[in-house]
């Protein structure tokens, strides 16, 4: 296969980057569905290499579209991906539904589900994702690639999914998110036997921003961080990168969050560099596993609670009623209660 052009995206980014199993750019109008088929990867050798650093190239996803639109991917099991499963670069008008996206749990770096990728106008429903890296993974562009290409992924909508990733989380926003990433709606999933619920990570460096983000009936089962925001994921292409081209992170929220067997329920780490702004969260119940640690953790957070949340949340944020009237008004914004020790 010839090799493709980076764009700044993807965890290798040395040496040629290959083809996939099923390649297309600059097309209109395209749909993929099986009947129920399966389109099979055959991963195991690649992973094996991969491991062993036998590779002097790049893998290539099982099915990769670029700068295309109006797609539709329907009733049909992809697996096996020697690296991500399905990326959609650069697309527009994509639906992806009734999908059964499947990898070993471990063994299989990188294979994520779904990478939707500078791609705007975007439905992910009705699928079934088990994978040896993130479920669904929005990006955007690398450090100073992604910036210059400058495509932000926007207008996403991810509905009725189950997801299960035990060595990374179920749906990821970053860390490549150099373009920006901006009005996300992720509702009525479930996440199981996981690392880490839903995640959106980035660093200095990432630029761009992520912005007005909603997480609606998320419901976790077995997973060992619930919410995670994280500022400081410094993997970078090369050294080209700039330090002060930080990004901002604002209007996330959160309603109706629960969940049973959760070691961390919630795990923002914001910084003075990327502070988090105008989180909110509101209708939160998550049975947790232990109960003598912090497990509400913030750093660097603003936004506020509304009504009922257990755990008790963090002291940085503002508690309301039901109503929405304030009951007390946060001073403590800046502080860091943040444990990576479990």
């Amino acid at each position: 296969m010839s090799p493709l052009p980076s764009y700044g995206y993807g965890r290798e980014h040395k040496g040629p980057r290959y083809g996939s199993l099923i390649h297309g750019q600059d097309l209109k109008d395209v749909t993929i569905t099986g009947y129920n088929g399966t389109i099979n990867g055959q991963g195991q050798s690649w992973w094996v290499k991969f491991r062993r650093k036998q590779l002097n190239h790049t893998r290539g996803p099982l099915v990769q579209l670029m700068r295309s639109s109006n797609i539709i991917i329907s009733n049909i099991t992809l697996r096996d991906s020697p690296f991500w499963t399905l990326h959609t670069f650069d697309c527009k008008n994509v639906t992806i539904s009734e999908t059964t996206i499947l990898a070993p749990i471990a063994g299989a770096p990188n294979t994520d589900g779904i990478d939707p990728d500078s791609c705007e106008n975007v439905v992910i429903k009705n699928c079934y994702i088990s994978v040896g890296d993130d479920g669904i993974a929005i990006k955007s562009g690398w450090d100073q690639y992604g910036i210059a290409y400058g495509r932000p992924s926007a207008n996403i909508i991810i509905q009725n999914v189950v997801i299960r990733s035990m060595v990374s989380a179920g749906v990821s926003i970053g860390s490549e998110m150099s373009g920006g990433v901006s009005n996300v709606l992720v509702e009525n999933v479930h996440i199981w036997d996981s690392r880490r619920g839903v995640r959106i990570k980035t660093a200095p460096g990432r630029g761009a921003y992520v912005s007005n983000i909603a997480y609606r009936n998320i419901s976790l089962e077995h997973v060992r961080v619930g919410i995670v925001i994280k500022t400081d994921y410094n993997e970078h292409p090369d050294e080209g990168f700039d330090p002060k081209a930080v990004p901002i992170i604002e209007n996330i929220s959160y309603t109706s969050i629960h969940g049973q067997g959760v070691r961390v329920p919630v795990r923002i780490q914001g910084s003075a560099e990327i502070p988090v702004k105008n989180v909110t969260f509101h209708d939160m119940s998550v049975g947790i596993v232990d109960r003598k640690h912090h497990v509400f953790q913030c750093s660097f957070v603003q936004g506020q609670v509304i009504g009922y949340v257990f755990p008790v949340p963090c002291k940085n944020l503002d508690m309301y009623n039901e109503r929405r009237e304030l009951v007390k008004q946060s001073t403590f914004q800046n502080i860091s209660d943040i444990d990576y020790s479990f």
